[in-house]
């Protein structure tokens, strides 16, 4: 039975603006689908340090400034895609050192760069933290998570020698949130390492149980008796509200930014059931101009058969009017605006994809949609 997976809307906190999500193209074929929130990776928050009301990504940070410059804009639109298709558990002597926060993924080189000024989460050494991993698509898999040693220097790229043994490792953690949206996450916690003062990276791999896909993150944090703050973040590098606290007592569910339904914390289980066949639509702004924007909805096939056709529906936000798409057919009820394959790009393999794009006029502050698709 197929289920919709959506591109939602995320806010994170009162004085950024919202922002859309997009595939980039890379040279491994493969969808994306997580990376750290809590510690927050680099492209996590350079994605947040660059929302735009109009959903394009406009750096702040100058590490952030510096990594798009290198590796561009789609690295950002897709924040939850430092992957390798074909790593396999792999590390040592597979991803190169200097390359582990790209993970050797060249669509990502640019967050690589060896600089002390990107964003950074505040810690305590020792201290007990609330982990948040995107679920952007859910896998079953082992989480594991390094610290940098006492002699790494934040002035020099990341190196296999640079790390400690994994101070961290999960497997299968509970989520909240639904899939395919910003805001769903893997949560878990664990102690931090003890004796850790200054800067620092917590490096993770996600290594996928079901697949050859790994995923690699670079945190960079700051061991200075924080719970979570974020600074570098947005114009002038304010400083965000903890993201995390101290875990609560085992009676109480773990906090989150999307509370339960219930007063308990949801079940835990140690395998999560996995989709039985996933339409994924993505949506993002390509570029805008007074009264109007393009726009393009990319579609993936995270089903295990190939589609013989798809849909894609979304509610147009107040003000907007669909006047062109193309490589799909549009139809209309009111502001419901629905686009159905066209007749050469209906079959999509599994974690395959295919892409529309639209122009549209604007008129007030727009907004910017969730698309729901389901491939038949």
């Amino acid at each position: 039975m197929l289920r919709s997976r959506t591109a939602a809307l995320f806010t994170a906190a009162a004085t950024l603006a919202f922002g859309a999500v997009a595939l980039t193209v890379q040279p491994e074929p493969a969808a994306a689908h997580g990376t750290p929130i809590v510690p927050g990776s680099r492209t996590y928050l350079c994605w947040q340090d660059g929302l735009s009301p109009t959903g394009e990504i406009r750096p702040n940070n100058p590490a952030c400034s510096a990594a798009v410059a290198q590796s561009g804009t789609n690295s950002l639109y897709n924040w939850f895609s430092v992957l390798r298709s074909d790593a396999g558990g792999r590390t040592v002597g597979f991803i190169p050192d200097g390359k582990l926060c790209s993970g050797g993924n060249t669509g990502f080189a640019g967050y690589d760069l060896a600089r002390t000024d990107w964003p950074l989460t505040h810690l305590t050494s020792g201290a007990r933290l609330d982990f948040k991993y995107s679920n952007w698509a859910h896998h079953p898999g082992t989480f594991y998570f390094y610290v940098t040693k006492d002699s790494w220097s934040p002035t020099r790229p990341l190196a296999w020698g640079d790390l400690e043994e994994p101070f961290l490792t999960v497997t299968n953690p509970p989520q909240r949130g639904a899939s395919g949206t910003n805001e769903g996450h893997y949560y878990f916690s664990g102690n931090l390492p003890s004796g850790k003062s200054g800067r620092h990276i917590i490096y993770s791999r996600w290594v996928r149980s079901d697949s050859q896909e790994n995923f690699f993150g670079c945190s960079d944090v700051t061991f200075d008796g924080g719970n979570g703050q974020v600074t570098g973040v947005g114009t002038g590098g304010p400083t965000l509200p903890p993201t995390t606290t101290p875990a609560p007592p085992t009676t109480t569910p773990p906090p989150t930014s999307t509370p339960p339904p219930t007063t308990t914390p949801p079940p835990v289980t140690t395998t999560p059931p996995l989709p039985g066949g996933d339409c994924m639509a993505v949506y993002r702004v390509v570029s805008t101009w007074n009264g109007g924007f393009q726009g393009e909805v990319t579609i993936m096939n995270h089903s295990s058969r190939t589609y013989g056709g798809w849909v894609a529906s979304w509610t147009l936000p107040s003000g907007q009017q669909l006047n062109q798409v193309w490589n799909g057919t549009l139809s209309a009820n009111g502001s419901t605006v629905s686009v159905t394959n066209a007749n050469y790009n209906g079959s999509i393999a599994p974690e395959a994809t295919t892409t529309f794009g639209f122009t549209a006029t604007t008129s007030g502050t727009g907004g910017l949609p969730t698309v729901s698709c389901s491939g038949r």
